[in-house]
């Protein structure tokens, strides 16, 4: 395959997704980097098809690792089949990446092309920024994640981590579309803490997962980790759905058509909802990698600042 990609002529980080062109880093970057003091860095889409080619993937990789200004990518949306189709690539595989079998960040150290899964530190700060403390011990709620995808596993990795304790729902609840993506995610997190038990339930329709949130306990916690809304059109539930009392309802995505988020918001008082989209997890998901790729400290005071800027027109 002719190698479509130029050489970098100045420092490059690179997005690779779905519709890249939309994201809001893409007019967010520039302000960060002369906040950072990454003078001349430039970011740069890579679109790709969900479940693209394993060709098209390593193009993306080899071209990555052996352009001497192109320092790195941020992956959304291909993180696990990038993980399939490109690990032998890397010198230096995270133990989240690992463990998850995806990856979010590439970056090189050392003369190594390096690969890490940044979900799970991620997805738990976003979490952390809504979720009560000792939520689950008081309330004993249930976790709803729709789709099996990395950022349901990013997730469960979070929640299963040793530090909480007793502090983490008793049960969570993953569904998928489909079946292998499904089983994969089994085989993943099967018997990674006794203190959750893991539901892995097959729902081919938004009115299949319709009947899960209808057995969900009040004071849950419903993630749409789909993708739908965003990289494509509608919502894992229909608009019969109905959420959980005094339940928390979060849609990782911040922008595109957020049907799943307005499904919710349409609840929200008759069922006393806390709806959160997904602007904190995009701030934490592209610093987090940022900070790998161009080896630098982010946290604190020049996190705020970053935040603050991105929320700028």
């Amino acid at each position: 395959m002719e190698n479509v990609y130029k050489k970098a002529i100045q420092p490059t980080i690179y997005f690779i997704g779905v519709t890249t062109g939309e994201s809001s880093i893409m007019k967010v970057f520039p302000k960060w980097a002369k906040a950072l003091g990454l003078k001349d860095t430039v970011i740069k889409g890579i679109d790709f098809l969900p479940h693209s080619s394993a060709e098209v993937y390593r193009e993306a990789v080899e071209f990555i690792k052996n352009d001497t200004l192109s320092y790195g990518a941020l992956v959304t949306t291909h993180k696990i089949d990038l993980y399939n189709t490109c690990k032998d690539m890397f010198e230096y595989i995270d133990p989240y990446a690992e463990k998850l079998r995806e990856v979010s960040s590439i970056s090189k150290k050392g003369g190594k092309l390096c690969a890490h899964a940044k979900d799970p530190i991620s997805s738990g700060l976003a979490l952390e920024n809504f979720v009560p403390e000792n939520y689950w011990t008081d309330y004993n709620g249930d976790v709803l994640l729709m789709g099996a995808g990395g950022s349901s596993l990013a997730m469960s990795i979070y929640f299963a981590q040793e530090k909480f304790g007793d502090h983490v729902p008793g049960k969570i609840i993953i569904t998928n579309r489909s079946l292998p993506r499904l089983e994969s995610a089994r085989k993943i997190l099967e018997g990674i803490t006794p203190k959750i038990k893991f539901e892995f339930v097959h729902n081919p329709t938004p009115a299949d997962n319709d009947k899960t949130l209808a057995g969900l306990k009040p004071y849950s916690l419903i993630v749409n980790a789909t993708g739908l809304g965003k990289d494509g059109p509608g919502s894992p539930l229909t608009n019969e759905c109905e959420f959980p009392l005094n339940s928390l309802v979060w849609e990782i995505n911040y922008r595109g058509d957020l049907l799943f988020k307005r499904q919710a918001e349409a609840q929200m008082k008759a069922k006393n909802l806390h709806v959160e989209d997904g602007w904190i997890y995009f701030i934490h998901g592209w610093t987090q990698v940022i900070s790998e790729v161009f080896h630098i400290e982010i946290q604190g005071k020049i996190l705020d600042e970053l935040s603050e800027l991105a929320k700028l027109k």
